[in-house]
């Protein structure tokens, strides 16, 4: 997949496409089904599959109070992305004088003259240009008048409601995260950087724990949970505690992983975390030893969570490149 920051760099580039456009947080089964259909159209048709989304996220910019907690930061929403087949990602820097453009000024400026947009495909909810007033009738209008046609999508269902990003925000803070799997499409993820804590987890507890530099939004509820956890390569099994610390009367948030039957100098790696399972909640103990024989109990239940075919789990990486765009002549 091809990331394009700014609309010069592909103008004139792409002789026909099939568009789909979206803020595309968290990348769950509907808008996964968004981009497969874009690909699929675009393939049948000999266009090139672009999707268009923004950052930061409109949300942040147009300041209509505090918004919520995202799921995916920009860069692994663009991972996640590739992984569906789009040839073209457009990720437009989206600002006030952007949310002052009519629908009609938008699409000239980016889908027609800068990606002869031949076809654009939307969410059942999607609206687009100043005050939204872009739903799917007034694209309609304008695709009769300008030459491309506009079809939506009905809305994913799952376990009989609506996938939405407001829907996986909701079961991820209230620690459901087995429930967000299916929504998703994979288990909910958060990446950081290992950094120096308090060092009891090994030294003390006798279980070695990774203590992760937080960086993206949203977190799941306070708890111990089973995790898959990506480090030097691997995919490990592990178990994650998201919390205070409560035994130890610390006051900030952290994660600490321990990663099972793992030795080695984790500081300053960047790994994943996949939560899976949780398994309980965060509460303060009597003392060291009552701490260590519940942690001990809880890597057991974690070894047996994962170990079930349900929890398995399937990494694929995308190819991200700043090259050449489809089409371009040399």
């Amino acid at each position: 997949m091809i990331i394009v920051r700014d609309i010069e760099e592909i103008r004139g580039a792409v002789a026909g496409a099939c568009v789909t456009i979206g803020n595309f947080d968290g990348v769950h089964k509907g808008h996964q089904r968004l981009i497969e259909l874009a690909c699929s159209r675009a393939k049948a048709q000999g266009l090139v599959s672009a999707v268009v989304t923004f950052d930061p996220h409109p949300l942040k910019v147009l300041g209509k109070g505090t918004p919520p907690p995202f799921i995916t930061l920009t860069e692994q929403k663009l991972e996640l992305i590739s992984q569906h087949g789009p040839q073209v990602c457009l990720l437009l820097e989206f600002s006030l004088a952007m949310a002052r453009l009519t629908p009609e000024e938008f699409i000239r400026t980016y889908l027609l003259d800068g990606l002869c947009m031949q076809e654009l495909i939307i969410g059942y909810d999607y609206h687009m240009g100043k005050g939204r007033s872009g739903n799917f009738e007034t694209l309609a209008e304008l695709g009769a008048l300008h030459g491309f046609t506009v079809d939506r999508l009905d809305p994913v269902t799952i376990d009989g409601a609506v996938v939405s990003s407001t829907r996986i925000r909701d079961l991820v803070q209230s620690g459901r995260v087995w429930e967000a799997r299916p929504l998703l499409g994979r288990f909910y993820q958060v990446k950081g950087q290992v950094v120096h804590g308090m060092k009891r987890g090994g030294r003390l507890l006798g279980f070695p724990t990774a203590n992760l530099k937080l960086v993206d939004e949203l977190f799941p509820m306070p708890g111990v949970y089973a995790i898959w956890v990506e480090v030097a390569g691997e995919v490990r099994m592990g178990v994650a505690n998201i919390g205070i610390n409560p035994t130890f009367g610390n006051n900030a948030l952290s994660v600490e992983a321990h990663i099972l039957d793992f030795c080695g100098d984790l500081y300053g790696a960047d790994i994943r975390v996949h939560f899976v399972q949780r398994i309980r909640d965060e509460r303060k103990f009597s003392g060291i030893d009552e701490l260590k024989e519940r942690i001990a109990r809880d890597v057991e239940l974690g070894r047996c969570i994962l170990a079930q075919p349900e929890a398995e789990i399937r990494l694929t990486r995308p190819f991200l490149e700043p090259g050449t765009i489809p089409g371009r002549s040399a």
